[in-house]
Parts: structure tokens; sequence; C-alpha cells
């Protein structure tokens, strides 16, 4: 069986990275030998992430353009045409037979140089609203997988597979009847609320939670509370300091699987990663989405759930005086609970890296 080459470029941010690796641990499944190759941007969290799976990824000097003026913006022209010669050096000397762009700064150079060596190439979009990046490099590249319907309005129809989003393996291997024997058991048999404000935190999120720990206290409401790395070390004093014996405070949730089976509620961000796993899981589930992305697209995601009544929605700017009312109302309504997760279950897709594994191998036999 012939070796292939395939560079992976995502990151930034979880959702663009776990499904970069989660394709490549399905393609290892399906073709023996596969020689990978990850490109990230430099200083971001996929620089630590994807070594710690066992593969080898180099860092481009990028970042996003940001919306309004910042000093950053004086540097990104700077950025963008040393990520570009950075990229030819990088596909001259790895020779990919394909590479697979997951989104975030590093990915949209490496795959429009790759685009334009006619490489074969697959955006894989997670959004229902796709970033400006994806948008350009659609009519370059000649695969575009994705998780919503109706995205014809943004890419060449031609060119679009709806497959889902990535899951990550261990999400997938999740066992609801599992709780009990894992690092997220509390004593008490009350009910169990997930916060998880993404991979990066969320400070909204973070200080609604850290305001009402009494009340949840008093609610005999359990939290298992992952708040990001920056939080976390600004806080690291008040967290030590912890007498809630009704609360876990960690800066990033590693086994998500644990902590998803312990959880009766989930309080989440609206990264379409997230969604996709959250479908998945099946629980009943509020979302706060972050205002802080491109286009709004965490709100248009949300939105879509909400729609299919799969979902209750809190706006990041009404967080603070709404979030814990929809909480506890929901930790009290049962019937409420049981609609909730019957209607997300109905969005599932399980199968999505097989099938962008299968349209990537597909592709390097043409």
């Amino acid at each position: 069986m012939k070796k292939h080459k395939i560079i992976i470029s995502g990151g930034g941010t979880g959702g663009h990275i776990f499904p970069a690796l989660a394709i490549a641990k399905e393609l290892e499944k399906k073709h023996k030998g596969i020689d990978f190759l990850f490109v990230g941007a430099s200083n971001r969290m996929e620089m630590q992430k994807v070594p710690a799976y066992g593969y080898n990824i180099i860092g481009l000097w990028i970042s996003g353009f940001q919306r309004k003026f910042t000093v950053r913006n004086l540097f990104f022209p700077l950025k963008l045409i040393l990520s570009l010669f950075h990229s030819i050096y990088i596909i001259k000397k790895f020779n990919p037979d394909l590479v697979i762009g997951t989104g975030g700064y590093a990915s949209g150079p490496i795959l429009f140089v790759a685009s334009k060596l006619k490489i074969p190439c697959i955006i894989q979009e997670q959004n229902s609203y796709p970033g400006i990046t994806n948008r350009l490099l659609g009519n370059r590249v000649d695969k575009i997988c994705v998780a919503y319907d109706n995205m014809q309005r943004y890419f060449p129809e031609e060119k679009i597979i709806v497959t889902g989003n990535p899951i990550r393996q261990n999400i997938l291997n999740f066992d609801k009847k599992n709780c009990d024997v894992n690092d997220f058991k509390f004593k008490n048999k009350s009910i169990t609320v997930l916060v998880v404000g993404g991979s990066l935190g969320a400070e909204s999120i973070n200080q609604v939670i850290e305001k009402n720990l009494k009340i949840f206290e008093q609610k005999k409401i359990n939290i298992i509370w992952q708040t990001g790395k920056t939080y976390y070390d600004a806080n690291v004093n008040f967290i030590k300091a912890n007498k809630y014996k009704n609360l876990m405070v960690l800066d990033f949730v590693k086994n998500m699987s644990d902590a998803y089976s312990s959880a009766d509620i989930i309080i989440s961000r609206a990264g379409a990663i997230a969604i996709s796993e959250l479908c998945f899981i099946a629980k009943p589930l509020i979302l706060v989405p972050s205002p802080n992305v491109a286009e709004n697209h965490q709100y248009k995601n949300a939105q879509s759930l909400v729609n299919k009544n799969a979902a209750l929605l809190v706006k990041d700017n009404e967080a603070n005086c709404k979030l814990v009312n929809v909480l506890i109302e929901l930790c009290d309504n049962k019937d409420l609970q049981i609609e909730l997760k019957k209607n997300i279950k109905n969005l599932a897709i399980s199968d999505a890296s097989e099938k962008i594994a299968t349209i990537a191998l597909n592709l390097i036999k043409k």
C-alpha cells in the first residue's frame, strides 16, 4: 500500500484543532502508514495539543485581522506575506498528496499555496456561517465538507458535501452510564451542571458562575466549571480556597467524556464543534454564544438548535441578568429537560470523520 503524505492545517481554538485530529485518526484507520504534517499558528494552543497526540507540527507567524483598528493589524500584511513564503517552503519540502484545512489563521496561507501548486485541497467548514478566509478559498479548493444545509450561498454548490462535524474519539466512546466511576462524581445525588466556556474560557459565563456560587449551594446544584486558563491563572487563590462541596473548578477538562457523563445539564458557548459533540451527548443544553467571533457565527449556530427546540439560548450581554434564572428554571422543569434531550439527539451525526477521510482518500486516488 502506497504511503501518502497529508498536511492538515487548523488551530487557534479547540474548535479547529479537535476536528483536525479526529480526521487524522480516521485516516490512519483507513490507510496504514500515512505521513502527517500539521501546520498551525505559532504561539497558539495547537503547538502544544498536536504534539501531545503524536503528530509533528510547524508554526506559521500569522494572526487574524481584527475588525477594529489595533496595532496588531499593522503587522498583518507582513505576517501574511511571510506565511505565504513559509507555506511554499513547507509544501515544496514535504511534497504532500493532499492538504486539509479545518479553519484558523494558518489554514489560509497553506491552502492558498497548495491550490496554486495544483495539490488537491479540502476545506472542513464547521459553522453555519463560514469565515471570510474559507469563503475566499472556496473557489480554489476541490471539496468543501460542511455541517449545515444551504451552504451554497457561500460556496460553489458542486464542491459541497454535507458530512457533519468530526467528533473526538473519546466523545464517541461516551458512556451515559459511566458517571459513577469517573473523576467528576459528587457525594450528593443532586443535579449536576457542567459549565464550559470553550477551550479559551468565557468571561461573561465565568463572572456569572463566580457571583452565584452561594445560590448554587443553596439550591443544591453541583457545578463542574471549566474556566479556561486565563481566568484560572488570574483567580488561582480564589479557586484554591474553594470551600464549596458542590463545586469542581478546572482550567481545562482533559477527560470531557467523563464530565459529560456526570452532567445532567450543560452550559456552553456555541462553537460549531462543541454543538456537534453536544448533539451526540444529548443532554439539556443552555447556549451562551460568544460575541467575539466573525460574523456573529456562534449566535447563528445556536439559533439553528433553538429553532428545532433542541437548546435554550441566553445572549452574552444578557448572561449577567438571565443565565442563572434560566438554569434554575430548567433544573426544576423535568418535562423540558426530556424534550430538549429528545430533540437534540435527533440532530447528532457520529460518522463525519469517516465521511471526510473517505473523501480525502478518493481525492488522492484521482
